[in-house]
């Protein structure tokens, strides 16, 4: 151990609750996670780079159309990256044990926020799908405020009620309530894909937390029925299955048939930087949604690989930080974090590749959109907060010299 290393003891937390320790382990060496997180940066850090150069090439065509510049879009990602970064430095400062703090109060925020809207669509203030609140620059999607407010306020439930989580009256109940109530609002605006996957993660934090299995199988087995039927019930959703299904172009959509004749133009190695023939107004939000194709088209197969890679390298230091998360609720956090990132980005691509149904989930980091960057550069500032705290094993050692009044 470094002998030039205080330990620094802190008394606003109580360690029965959440698992959440009692010393400022912000000061203490960092080991295998330390290194996950700095890795953790540089990956998000080349992954919003790759966005700003795409979005640039992919966007600048309908720039002109839409606002009489080409770089129109570069300038805004331009801002929103630098602004991403200066959020992951800055909350991986803070003591992550704040959002459990504050869990109730931003789920609950956010099931107003999402009631807000669709009471605003039901007396005609919004038109189309309600999935965005705000002005300007600070318009944000509340379906995204949510996914973080499940992460945070399961992470701190999942860990008060170890003791008895195995419980279907007080532990499975209210849990599956309060996942159900968040969930239902978002496919209500509608937003079917990202309901889909916020209930994905809560119900991987449960099955983590130690859920009883069998209370998880038997909700899941009666929600599948209610989602089937909730997506057939729109015929746009029913043409994205059925183009699916079709197994080959010619049943596809026209966004589809685009994406896949971009890929197709990449070949091995792409057409080069700013060569794509799919962006010039043939493929709708190729700067956002099928920003990907982009990505195949002009950098190839090696390119589009290489992306992926990035983000199975996110998913690994991700998994490292929770491992080693110094508390329960640490550990829970990191892994919703992750999940949500790699889920949202794998998602994505398979869409591109015409592997699941068109749907509208961005790519995280590299499509085009200022607020959903954010809220991932939320996420990975949380992540690096988390790996700034010692592991468990270096946690007993330093409770140890505490007691014995040595410093380490």
């Amino acid at each position: 151990m470094r002998s030039s290393v205080t330990v620094m003891v802190k008394t606003n937390y109580n360690p029965s609750t959440a698992g959440v320790p009692v010393l400022d382990e912000r000061s203490l060496p960092a080991g295998k996670e330390g290194f996950a997180g700095k890795l953790l940066v540089l990956i998000v850090a080349i992954l919003m780079s790759i966005g700003i150069v795409v979005v640039y090439s992919s966007g600048a065509g309908w720039a002109v159309t839409k606002y009489a510049s080409s770089e129109y879009f570069l300038w805004r990602q331009l801002i929103f990256s630098f602004l991403g970064i200066v959020t992951v430095f800055f909350v991986a400062q803070l003591d992550y044990h704040i959002f459990w703090k504050t869990s109730k109060i931003i789920l609950f925020a956010s099931i107003l926020l999402l009631t807000l809207l669709l009471a605003m669509k039901a007396v005609g203030l919004i038109s189309g799908a309600a999935r965005w609140i705000g002005i300007g620059l600070l318009k944000f999607q509340v379906s995204d405020f949510a996914k973080y407010a499940v992460i945070f306020h399961f992470s701190r439930l999942v860990s008060e009620k170890q003791g008895y989580i195995k419980d279907l009256h007080t532990s499975f109940y209210p849990m599956i309530l309060l996942l159900m109530t968040v969930v239902s609002l978002v496919a209500l605006e509608p937003n079917f894909s990202t309901a889909s996957l916020i209930a994905l993660i809560g119900f991987t934090l449960m099955f983590i937390g130690g859920v009883n299995i069998r209370h998880l199988i038997t909700t899941i087995s009666l929600l599948i029925p209610v989602a089937a039927i909730f997506a057939i019930a729109a015929p746009y959703r029913v043409a994205r299955l059925h183009s699916l299904a079709s197994g080959n172009a010619q049943g596809a959509t026209y966004q589809v048939v685009q994406a896949l004749i971009g890929l197709g133009n990449g070949g091995l190695f792409g057409l080069g930087i700013g060569a794509s023939k799919q962006r010039e107004l043939y493929l709708p939000l190729s700067y956002n949604d099928f920003v990907f194709v982009v990505i195949g088209e002009e950098y190839g197969f090696v390119g589009a690989i290489a992306v992926i890679a990035l983000f199975v390298g996110f998913f690994v230091c991700g998994l490292i930080i929770a491992k080693h998360a110094a508390d329960n609720f640490g550990k829970y956090v990191a892994i919703g974090i992750t999940m949500a990132i790699t889920l949202f980005a794998f998602v994505n691509i398979a869409v591109a590749c015409h592997l699941m149904p068109t749907t509208g989930v961005a790519l995280p980091f590299i499509s085009y959109g200022g607020t959903a960057l954010l809220f991932n550069s939320l996420g990975v500032g949380i992540l690096m907060s988390i790996s700034r705290y010692k592991s468990p094993a270096l946690k007993s050692i330093v409770s140890k010299d505490v007691s014995q009044g040595r410093r380490v």
